[in-house]
């Protein structure tokens, strides 16, 4: 098998040295490296991918994209395929800040419903002992632990909490709450499988952030964007997987744009009426205002008719005054 080139290289490097990369990002740089739009050429953009997956695969690492529940986009990585996740995180992270992330993940799965976040004093309030296990299993295992875990103060939580945003293992909103980050969907994907977190009907993919059916009897969830694309079009039935209860429109995909500004069938006829009448009487404040200013300024409305009868009329009186004006017209302009 022949060696990766440097643009196999590129690409790893890239996502080595500045983490995941957004579709948008790693398409970009897939075509300033190959001089080919992954959009035109997908099959080339497939192999690029299985190529350096190939050579990753004897270190157990792996160039895998997955969704960012949060916000719906696409996310490049290279992920660690062992299943543990003490070798997830590195040798960065100390033993009570390892169990302390843990904490957080199954407070977020497990606790924080279909929104998938908890709020910022819920994650600072997580417990570490229960992350931590004794093997003898002894009823004084609470004072079998390691001090660093039982020294774990609030403000080290605080930091270790601020670092595993940074690195985007976790990730915040502006209102406070504290939810997954794109690392974590990238490389725990093995985790929720094994940890029996609810699938997503339509992708197979874990749901932290997802809906759930409207009957409290049924089981399904499907992620929002899956809810997109699954009843996108307008006549496709809504009927749940599971249990054929209609599932209901999401606040985004109300389709606003036929109702707004535009009047009703019962309102179009009185809108049309009171134009017209609005023209109508504008026209007649003219012609008054006309009237009123005197022969200087009026301009009188003449219908068809009047305007013939008065050519008619303009044009006999100049016969009757014969061909002798003009010609005394002439001679007065001579002299």
């Amino acid at each position: 098998m022949a060696p990766l080139s440097w643009r196999h290289h590129t690409l790893l490097q890239a996502l080595l040295t500045r983490g995941p990369l957004s579709d948008r990002d790693f398409h970009a740089l897939f075509t300033a490296v190959s001089g080919k739009n992954p959009a035109t050429h997908q099959q080339l953009f497939n192999d690029t991918l299985l190529k350096i997956n190939k050579d990753l695969a004897y270190l157990q690492f792996e160039l895998r994209a997955c969704i960012n529940q949060y916000d719906g986009m696409v996310y490049y990585g290279v992920v660690n395929n062992i299943s543990d996740e003490e070798s997830k995180l590195g040798t960065k992270y100390s033993v009570a800040q390892i169990a302390f992330y843990k904490g957080l993940l199954e407070a977020i799965v497990q606790e924080a419903g279909n929104d998938g976040r908890i709020t910022s004093i819920d994650a600072i309030n997580v417990r570490l002992d229960n992350q931590v296990i004794i093997v003898d299993g002894s009823q004084d295992s609470q004072s079998r632990l390691p001090t660093s875990i039982k020294n774990f103060s609030f403000s080290q939580k605080e930091k270790t909490l601020e670092e595993l945003i940074w690195d985007r293992w976790l990730s915040s909103t502006s209102t406070g709450k504290i939810g997954l980050g794109t690392r974590s969907f990238l490389d725990l994907r093995s985790w929720f499988r094994g940890n029996d977190i609810p699938s997503c009907v339509v992708c197979n993919e874990a749901c932290i952030k997802a809906s759930s059916c409207p009957n409290d009897g049924c089981n399904v969830r499907i992620h929002e964007y899956c809810l997109k694309k699954k009843f996108s079009q307008r006549k496709a039935s809504r009927a749940c997987p599971g249990c054929s209860t209609e599932w209901p429109c999401q606040d985004d995909e109300a389709d606003g744009d036929d109702d707004v500004d535009e009047p009703g069938e019962d309102q179009a006829p009185s809108a049309n009426r009171s134009s017209r009448k609005k023209h109508k009487r504008v026209k007649a404040e003219m012609v008054e205002e006309n009237d009123n200013a005197g022969p200087s300024t009026a301009v009188p409305r003449r219908t068809s008719r009047s305007t013939k009868a008065e050519a008619v009329e303009a044009a006999k009186e100049a016969s009757a005054a014969g061909a002798s004006q003009p010609t005394r017209t002439s001679k007065r302009r001579k002299k």
